[in-house]
């Protein structure tokens, strides 16, 4: 195995760097297009879902479901030495799909640290949207 990753290093670091990127990208759009109120405490789902005839809710709901549990698994993955990929990102991005009980209130409790919530209105500052808020 070590003499596999000695022949293939270039290639292994290539692929590494262009996940690092691609992760980073993701991540870049979903903070940006964010509503500014989504952490806020009195913001409630709405729109087209809750419309949705039952049997197609429920459909996509076990779909989303699905999906964050395929990043998550991936992530978990990522995250192993010598994977190369954004694995906490993936991991971030699995578990924010999925419908767990206490998720909201680990999302709220993560963006509410100031170091985070600056670094990400910062962020959202230099593509003129506006500042995240949580309360």
């Amino acid at each position: 195995m070590i003499e596999w990753i000695m022949g293939h290093g270039w290639w292994l670091s290539l692929a590494s760097l262009a996940c690092f990127v691609l992760g980073l990208g993701v991540g870049l759009v979903i903070m940006i297009t964010l509503p500014a109120d989504y952490f806020a405490g009195s913001r409630r789902r709405s729109g087209a879902a809750s419309q949705r005839h039952p049997v197609l809710r429920i459909a996509l709901l076990i779909l989303k479901n699905m999906v964050g549990t395929l990043l998550l698994i991936m992530g978990i993955v990522m995250a192993l030495p010598l994977v190369p990929g954004p694995g906490v990102l993936f991991i971030l991005l699995g578990l924010s799909l999925l419908d767990m009980p206490g998720k909201r209130a680990m999302e709220r409790y993560i963006i509410s640290r100031p170091m985070v919530l600056h670094s990400v209105n910062v962020l959202r500052a230099r593509w003129n949207r506006p500042a995240l808020f949580t309360t």
